[in-house]
């Protein structure tokens, strides 16, 4: 009983979420990498905060990265990008003694949806990757709080 009533959350929770991210015309996929960094980072809202930090930080890299390159190519050509990735993705050996930004697998959690969103880069463009983000955080955690109140009332029942 208690795999079938945590299988019903989770499956309730992914539709809700898919049928959100579908209405709202938003990168699923980007809401999806949300959630397993919940997971992944410590399955709670204060890593869950910390956790988006580090990502909004790999989103800003990206940014950095791709309007720095623009730049730099123009002077070394196709070797601007490499460049730049060098430079940046290096620069986290340091970034990441700040413990506030020393999660580096979430820096590159940003730099995979800045890249595979490749918005324009503007203001509102980049505000609004971070609705998807924060959306699969919540659906996250309201999926793994529900599950764990199933658990533990499953069990008392038993």
């Amino acid at each position: 009983m208690k795999t079938f009533l945590t299988a019903l959350i989770m499956g309730t929770c992914g539709a809700l979420a898919v049928f959100t991210s579908f209405s709202l015309h938003w990168p699923t996929w980007v809401m999806f990498i949300a959630w397993v960094s919940y997971y992944l980072f410590g399955r709670s809202l204060k890593t869950a905060a910390i956790s988006l930090v580090q990502i909004a930080s790999g989103i800003i890299m990206g940014i950095i990265m791709q309007s720095s390159a623009m730049g730099l190519s123009g002077l070394i050509g196709p070797l601007g990008f490499p460049v730049m990735v060098f430079i940046l993705i290096g620069s986290l050996a340091y970034i990441s003694k700040v413990k506030l930004l020393s999660n580096i697998p979430a820096w590159f959690i940003g730099l995979i949806i800045f890249f595979g969103v490749h918005p324009v880069i503007e203001p509102v463009a980049i505000i609004e990757i971070f609705i998807p983000i924060v959306a699969g955080f919540m659906f996250a955690f309201l999926n793994d709080n529900a599950v764990s109140l199933a658990s533990r009332l499953s069990g008392n029942l038993n």
